[in-house]
Parts: structure tokens; C-alpha cells; sequence
């Protein structure tokens, strides 16, 4: 595995990195891994990959989020016009 320091980091850089890491509950190194993958996972999407496709890749490093949706009632409708 291999080490990488990062010398010059802003104090303001620092501080919202430290912010962003306690609100994942990770600490800073672990968020800067995360920041780098999400990024570099993103950039290898082929640019054919639709608006969608890149959305759900930007948001599935982060663990997704199970909603509990109503049942529906009745069958579909067509739209009301006015």
C-alpha cells in the first residue's frame, strides 16, 4: 500500500476537511481516501454514461438509503389537464 503526505494544506481546507470527516463519523485520512475514490470512480464512467447513471454513481460510495415507500392505491391515471 502505498503513503502519500500533503504538505501546504490551507487552514480553511483543513478545517472543512476535519468537519466533513466527523460528520461521515471517519477520521481525516480515511475522508480523504473516500474523497479520492468517489472522484476517480467517477471520472472512469464513459461519457456515454447517462445524467442518471453518473448521479447514482456519486452517491453509491456512500451507502445508499433505504425509504420506506407507501403502497399505492388504485391503478394509474392519466394526467388532469386544465
Amino acid at each position: 500500500m502505498a503513503n502519500l503526505t500533503v504538505r501546504g494544506l490551507d487552514q480553511d481546507t483543513k478545517t472543512r476537511l476535519r468537519i466533513r470527516a466527523a460528520r461521515h463519523g471517519r477520521s481525516m485520512e480515511a475522508e480523504v481516501r473516500a474523497i479520492r475514490r468517489d472522484v476517480l470512480a467517477a471520472q472512469e464512467l464513459p461519457q456515454d454514461v447517462g445524467l442518471g447513471s453518473r448521479i447514482h454513481a456519486s452517491f453509491a460510495a456512500s451507502g445508499g438509503l433505504d425509504l420506506d415507500l407507501p403502497q399505492r392505491s388504485g391503478g394509474p391515471r392519466a394526467a388532469a389537464s386544465e
